[in-house]
């Protein structure tokens, strides 16, 4: 009995010093955010956590993604991997890029060791035809993600 509850306390410890690790380290930004259309378009993947003004675009979709840890010895999952995420369900949609991209705090879950929730806007850059045809953009609030989420 001592010897499961024993168990038990090293698992807890070992869980919140990894918890505590993993927060620092997914938490690092990344300061050279694309913050206009040819800079985003020229990034891989073509993600930023800033809109878009100067190109005008129509919003396909919300996009939502979780990205975990599968032991307590795993990698941390990094701003650029989470945004790899974003963009891959994004590129499903038909989108062009993701902007309001961000991710939630590193959180320790049942079923992994690590997880970083994800939110971003899948959109789509209107067309010089478009734009020339009187056509503009919509921009509206992205759902935001919780600190403690």
């Amino acid at each position: 009995m001592l010897h499961k509850r024993l168990l038990i306390i090293s698992a807890v410890v070992a869980a919140n010093a990894a918890a505590a690790t993993y927060a620092q380290q997914a938490n690092a930004g990344d300061p050279s955010a694309p913050s206009t259309y040819a800079d985003l378009v020229r990034a891989r993947p073509p993600v930023t956590d800033q809109d878009i003004n100067d190109r005008p675009y129509r919003i396909v979709g919300e996009i939502r993604a979780e990205v975990r840890k599968a032991t307590i010895f795993s990698r941390p999952a990094s701003r650029d991997k989470v945004f790899r995420e974003l963009w891959e369900r994004a590129r499903r949609l038909g989108a062009d890029a993701v902007v309001n991209a961000g991710a939630g705090g590193a959180r320790v879950t049942a079923m992994s060791w690590g997880s970083r929730r994800a939110v971003g806007q899948a959109v789509k850059f209107l067309t010089d035809a478009e734009i020339a045809a009187g056509q503009t953009g919509e921009h509206r609030p992205l759902s935001t993600l919780p600190n403690n989420d």
